[in-house]
């Protein structure tokens, strides 16, 4: 594999406003019941001692900064857990309130306590825990250079567990929290198997960052991940993500790097997911499938990660006591998974229980296009026919509808093959959408998946609302022409592997087959309700945030798409 030269750039000054960060402060002080820490905050329901600014040495000699918070009624033999973070422990370049709706979670909720994406110290205090909170290597006061997961902050996270594992108010059980980059690095920490390391919980986050965020179906789209580090604040320097998906677009050993090693991880786990995250949900299913662990968990909302983080502690803590304080409670006999179903126009079902996912009921059932009627069967047409559509032009997309004869649920990993031809171009980027339609052909899918904090009778029929945050319209899938090759060995039915290792220009005029990953779906239709499958030559449903960056596209000229004959155009769907 190609050779890299790891890019970084200057992190923001810690002592710059923006980073809302105090300065070092080592210091341990009393925290007292009923106290409150903010306007608004659930008071304190225990005294706590508060282990401020603790240095905490790595296996290189540098030292990163974290937080200590204990019940001061249990000084020892603690179960602990942490959380690992690149924003700030106190303060920190993002908070909830920076968030619409305060990110669905009620200021009322929590203590004021927690750092954001990070578990609630006043909660898990009550209930007999410690909670580290660390700032990641190159984070406010944290020595070194920032780090974007991979190995370096696995290792980190591996020397921080064992750290804590070995402190006199430790029961040397140490357990894993948080969501998204909370959630991502656990992954990499557990996959370095630190002795201590007794449980982890991911709750949504990737396992690959070129196929799951910055380089999503081989088109480089950096601006979510541009917008996240340019907030970092640290004494040095952030991995500079973007500029090196612009100087190495193809996969190679720093990409890998960026894929913990599942096979490794075999501690009990449980993993939070959602259908509708448009950077999370493939990569922690796929995590979920592929660590090593024999006791795992699955449990798969309607809701957002951070409202269902908040509202679902006394689970989590279900496992965490039964793994980090030998607790005889039943979580063992839990559904290995938990799953939802969408119900768009409905009633969504919310952890119906299941023995595995992908299901082993599953039947993939292809439904071939017509073009010309714009239409899907499960038919194989026989005449050749072929649309069009320019994509450059954000009102010009092509949409193919099946009307469903009896109820149907659709539950697992979908895919879209296509034969498509690029007019006076060499290559050529697709987005694709399967979205939800009622028996009129109105558009449910805005009616799943809401910003935090609005009435799901407060919501206009549009993929974004007064919020700013995006709405659920459906599952999303793109791929670039030229990355279209994919590994045999490594596919599945409804999941191409592509192997983003090599570019594969199209001879103009050259129609060429296409294999495009959609992100997996649970949803329910009702006989005559239909499914939608809208392609296109941008992003068909707004971007993860408004306001950032586009991707790197490559269109021109006009894309074809054909049908019937030799050519197989078809979506497959986990009919179940």
């Amino acid at each position: 594999m190609q050779s890299t030269s790891v890019q970084f750039r200057k992190a923001r000054p810690s002592d710059d406003e923006r980073a809302r960060y105090q300065g070092l402060r080592p210091l341990q002080k009393l925290l007292k019941k009923g106290s409150v820490m903010r306007p608004g905050a659930v008071p304190l329901p225990c005294d706590i001692i508060l282990d401020q600014d603790v240095a905490v040495p790595l296996r290189d000699g540098q030292h990163i900064y974290v937080d200590i918070f204990r019940p001061a009624q249990t000084l020892e033999s603690l179960p602990m857990l942490l959380a690992w973070s690149p924003y700030g422990k106190q303060g920190g370049v993002i908070q909830m309130d920076d968030l619409p709706f305060h990110g669905g979670v009620p200021i009322e909720k929590l203590s004021g306590t927690e750092m954001f994406e990070g578990p609630d110290p006043a909660f898990w205090c009550a209930h007999g825990y410690g909670v580290v909170n660390a700032d990641a290597r190159g984070a406010m006061s944290s020595q070194g250079n920032l780090h974007c997961w991979g190995p370096q902050e696995g290792q980190d996270g591996h020397d921080l567990v064992e750290w804590i594992a070995a402190q006199p108010w430790s029961n040397t059980k140490v357990g894993l929290t948080g969501t998204s980059w909370l959630a991502i690095v656990q992954w990499f920490i557990a996959a370095e198997r630190p002795p201590h390391l007794a449980a982890f919980a991911p709750w949504e986050g990737w396992t690959d960052l070129y196929r799951c965020d910055v380089v999503r179906g081989g088109i480089p789209d950096v601006g979510f991940n541009n917008h996240m580090i340019s907030m970092f604040a640290g004494p040095g320097m952030v991995e500079d993500i973007p500029a090196m998906v612009r100087s190495y677009p193809l996969m190679n050993s720093y990409w890998e790097s960026k894929i913990p090693a599942l096979d490794k991880v075999e501690v009990p786990a449980y993993v939070v997911s959602s259908w509708t995250n448009l950077i999370h949900t493939m990569g922690t299913l796929n995590g979920w499938r592929g660590v090593a662990s024999k006791k795992k968990w699955l449990r798969v909302h309607n809701t957002h990660e951070w409202t269902d983080y908040y509202e679902n502690v006394e689970d989590l803590r279900r496992f965490f006591d039964f793994y980090l304080k030998d607790a005889q409670n039943d979580w063992e006999s839990t559904p290995k998974v938990r799953m939802c179903v969408l119900d768009p126009g409905g009633n969504d079902i919310v952890n119906r229980p299941e023995q595995e996912f992908p299901l082993a009921r599953t039947h993939y059932t292809a439904m071939y296009l017509d073009a010309t009627a714009r239409t899907m069967n499960s038919s194989k047409l026989m005449s050749v026919n072929n649309a069009h559509y320019d994509p450059c032009d954000t009102t010009d997309r092509l949409a193919f509808v099946h009307r469903f004869k009896q109820d149907t649920e659709i539950a697992g990993y979908i895919s879209l093959k296509l034969w498509v031809q690029a007019l006076e171009a060499d290559d050529l980027d697709i987005y694709v959408e399967v979205r939800k339609l009622d028996e009129n052909g109105k558009h449910l899918g805005c009616r799943t998946m809401l910003p935090p904090g609005v009435s799901r009778d407060d919501q206009p029929d549009q993929p974004e609302t007064k919020s700013g945050m995006i709405v659920f319209s459906g599952a999303k899938g793109m791929q670039r022409a030229s990355m279209r090759a994919t590994d045999a060995e490594r596919s599945e039915p409804g999941i191409p592997h592509h192997r983003y290792d090599r570019i594969e220009k199209l001879v103009p005029g050259e129609i060429v087959p296409i294999e495009i990953q959609i992100w997996p779906l649970a949803m329910r239709w009702r006989k005559d309700e239909q499914l939608q499958l809208v392609i296109g030559g941008y992003k068909l449903s707004g971007t993860e945030f408004p306001g950032l960056e586009p991707p790197d596209t490559i269109n021109r000229g006009r894309h074809v798409i054909h049908c019937g004959g030799p050519y197989d155009s078809h979506l497959l769907l986990p009919v179940t």
